[in-house]
């Protein structure tokens, strides 16, 4: 059970969350959009997001600033949330003008909002639930996904929802959080994504 649930955390690792929010976006979409525009925002939003926080991790951890991608303690999380905003917004500003699309400009809105978020806490001493942050973001999108495009992905949100509650077991169970730190995570990744909808649905 122990190594089931520590996969479970390493598959929904927020760190995936990003490009698999585009990639479903894609999936899922019923507008018309060329490879090139997929690939405009795919390949360099999984750079952006994946492969940059990686490098970064290395350097961090070679520094002894970091000790594990899980990040356990409040101090280790400041520097990659700080790295994880810039990220964030250079997507905003960079990625996503050059191959616009509508849905994706707030759902990584949405994130940074999240995010943000979740730094602000940090200074007030409380740990985050970024695995349910995430979750949390991106089980919105979906369903936003859902009734923006008229849509019926019911079979994946259930799915996805069933993911989520084995992601909070498995944060619970390795004792990496409180369910207070796991619900307050959940709460902000749903609500920044809730917040948005008036702008795009």
């Amino acid at each position: 059970m122990h190594h089931f649930l520590n996969i479970i955390s390493y598959i929904f690792h927020p760190l995936f969350i990003p490009i698999g929010g585009t990639v479903f976006y894609f999936l899922v979409t019923p507008k018309a959009s060329s490879l090139e525009i997929q690939s405009g925002n795919v390949l360099p939003i999984f750079i952006l997001t994946v492969i940059i926080p990686i490098i970064f991790f290395l350097i961090l951890k070679n520094l002894g600033v970091i000790n594990s991608i899980f990040l356990p303690t409040i101090k280790e999380r400041k520097y990659p949330l700080y790295i994880s905003c810039v990220l964030l917004l250079m997507i905003l500003y960079k990625v996503i003008p050059n191959n616009y699309v509508h849905e994706l400009f707030y759902y990584f809105t949405g994130l940074l909002t999240a995010t943000g978020a979740a730094l602000i806490l940090l200074f007030l001493k409380f740990k985050t639930s970024m695995h349910l942050l995430g979750m949390g973001s991106l089980l919105m999108f979906m369903i936003g996904l859902s009734i923006h495009f008229e849509i019926n992905i019911t079979l994946a949100i259930s799915v996805f929802t069933l993911f989520t509650g084995l992601v909070a077991t498995s944060r619970l169970f390795l004792k990496a959080h409180s369910r207070v730190e796991l619900l307050i995570g959940f709460l902000i990744g749903f609500c920044s994504q809730l917040l948005t909808f008036k702008y795009w649905l």
